[in-house]
């Protein structure tokens, strides 16, 4: 069947007399092929051949290349193996490791010297770049300033990370006077931008996503939310029929406008006429079939708005996501494409999830679903309003290959994050992942600063997570922690198993307090302690993680949550523990009210 859509679709470009980017390839590959005196003509024509990126060229390309210089052999190649990361459309890595195979007289020309990157970033990247055994050996080295160490920060969540990475671009761009377009955010997967997004706009930082849509303007995010609008306002036309026949459910376009003119001529809402389909329906002229589909699926809504009155909007939105076929119908899709919309929906929900936690906790919070829709309204694509270029840039690392910026924020390194879980299964996809962080690493300029979170929300559960094997692989005189911790954490995938942060003395590496000049706020009065005084991370204490006694908690505490990051107790107030309210002023999210009942504060 697909080999008969195929036909198809080479007939209607035939006849249109177009081709595609393939068909490009492959034409030529078929004409260089069965027509030697068409060969024959343009290697005479093209005698000196020189190709660019060309550890990016796939099997087609290779063998037009070949083919044209196979008389002359006058060819020159530029590329660097070490940032081969296009397998997933086709680029073989094996074109530039074998090109000395296919021409054994080739002059190899080493251009070993970095412009862009200060000293400690190009040597970090050398020490990564050489764990691959499948590369060219090269020494590259910069002659810039030694520069800063790259920094390292742990977060609890991936909400606490979007909050330091905000924060610390806040204070970059008043305290080094840097504008806002100086800074990047580059991430693995297109999902992991909504909790950047989030913190960007909290604190009014323009910002613009590249390769793709904000995350609240993708459809997938836009569908799902017009069936949460819909429960809140049934007469919500635009939710409505954004979601009426969305998975297809036979309520057709025709359909469709029959209700919205009947709706319109008598001056009353759609979500009206549906209310009242067995009366209206002799006027509407519909069948009993598309009048039975239209009561099936207006009965599901109804009984969603009835689960709403005793449920978690978590839980109403997952009985939606399931039962109206969504989840199903983009699961089915298994294209690179479909994966990603899955993780869009899948982040959807933990944003939710983690916006029901965080009201739950705060003295005046309201964790209903309309309260959510209300606030992620105001995440809606402002970008379009910016006159300036002056933004963040948000992108994915494979769209930031040859791109620099003089301050890059690395995220989500974490295992089956990054490295990804569907790129660690074979050696030669986890060199590609190790290729990826180095490029990665070498659009910085100036400053790198890398983060992770060690607990994530996945479907609304919040699931440990490992640090990336690449942080393990850098050596210690090129990083710095920012984190007053330390923690013992091994990693133990596909055969590796890391010390990172083993608290053996010969081998710990500790999270640093930084002094006040550096981005760390923590400190404004006290120098920042030796490593050996900091508190363990086991032997921290847990501060009502389930409505304890808070007993412990005293005014001038220096707690960390989840959520907002890191602040200080400036106010408690109560006596039965039940009800015990703390104000806490946190760094990068200001003062909150939170009940310690409910708030799961960690005291440093």
């Amino acid at each position: 069947f697909i080999g008969q859509i195929y036909q198809r679709y080479v007939e209607a470009c035939f006849r249109n007399g177009a081709m595609d980017f393939d068909d490009l390839l492959l034409k030529t590959n078929e004409l260089l092929t069965r027509f030697p005196e068409v060969l024959a003509k343009y290697q005479d024509r093209f005698r000196y051949i020189m190709v660019d990126e060309y550890q990016d060229t796939n099997h087609s390309q290779y063998l037009i290349v070949k083919a044209l210089a196979s008389k002359f052999e006058n060819i020159c190649v530029v590329g660097d193996d070490a940032q081969s990361i296009y397998s997933f459309r086709g680029a073989n890595i094996y074109n530039i490791l074998n090109f000395k195979k296919d021409y054994p007289d080739a002059k190899t020309v080493s251009l070993e010297q970095n412009y862009r990157s200060t000293q400690n970033i190009v040597n970090a990247a050398n020490v990564v770049i050489a764990k691959n055994l499948q590369q060219f050996k090269k020494n590259v080295f910069s002659d810039n300033e030694e520069g800063d160490k790259i920094k390292i920060y742990r977060s609890l969540s991936d909400a606490d990370e979007a909050n330091f990475v905000a924060g610390n671009i806040w204070e970059l761009r008043n305290r080094d006077q840097r504008k806002y377009s100086d800074f990047a955010i580059l991430y693995r997967t297109n999902s992991q931008t909504r909790a950047f997004e989030d913190a960007l706009r909290r604190k009014n930082i323009p910002y613009k996503v590249y390769g793709g849509l904000s995350f609240y303007q993708r459809k997938e995010v836009k569908d799902l939310i017009g069936y949460l609008r819909l429960l809140i306002n049934e007469n919500d036309s635009e939710a409505l029929m954004r979601i009426i026949n969305y998975p297809a459910r036979g309520i057709g376009e025709t359909t469709q406008n029959k209700l919205i003119v009947f709706a319109d001529a008598h001056n009353i809402s759609v979500s009206k006429v549906l209310d009242n389909l067995p009366m209206y329906a002799p006027q509407l002229g519909l069948n009993n079939g598309v009048l039975n589909k239209l009561n099936d699926f207006w009965s599901m809504i109804k009984a969603f708005q009835v689960l709403l009155k005793t449920e978690t909007a978590y839980s109403v939105a997952m009985e939606v996501a399931k039962r109206s076929g969504l989840i199903k119908f983009l699961k089915d899709d298994q294209t690179p494409e479909g994966i990603s919309r899955v993780e869009n929906v899948q982040e959807l929900m933990n944003s939710m999830q983690g916006f029901i936690e965080e009201q739950m906790q705060l003295e005046d919070g309201d964790p209903s679903l309309s309260n959510f829709l209300e606030n992620i309204a105001l995440s809606a694509d402002t970008q379009d309003k910016d006159q300036d270029d002056d933004m963040v840039s948000l992108m994915t690392i494979h769209l930031s290959k040859g791109l620099e910026f003089p301050v890059v924020h690395l995220v989500g390194l974490e295992e089956n994050l990054f490295p990804s879980f569907m790129s660690s299964a074979t050696r030669e996809d986890l060199e590609e992942e190790r290729r990826l962080f180095y490029v990665a690493l070498t659009r910085a300029e100036k400053q790198a600063f890398f983060s992770y979170a060690i607990s994530r929300f996945q479907w609304g559960k919040i699931t440990d997570a490992e640090p990336s094997r690449f942080l393990s692989e850098i050596d210690d005189e090129y990083i710095e922690f920012l984190n007053p911790a330390m923690e013992k954490r091994f990693i133990n995938n596909a055969g590796i198993k890391s010390s990172i942060f083993d608290e053996h003395p010969s081998e710990a590496r500790s999270f640093k307090k930084v002094e006040k000049k550096t981005i760390n706020r923590e400190e404004h009065s006290k120098p920042a302690p030796e490593p050996r005084k900091l508190k363990p991370v086991s032997t921290a204490k847990i501060i009502n993680p389930s409505g304890a006694s808070s007993q412990d908690i005293e005014v001038g505490d220096k707690v960390r949550h989840d959520r907002f990051g890191i602040g200080e107790v400036t106010f408690l107030d109560g006596t039965d523990p039940q009800n015990i309210k703390a104000k806490v002023v946190f760094m990068h999210e200001g003062e909150k009210n939170l009940i310690l009942k409910y708030a799961k504060l960690t005291k440093i």
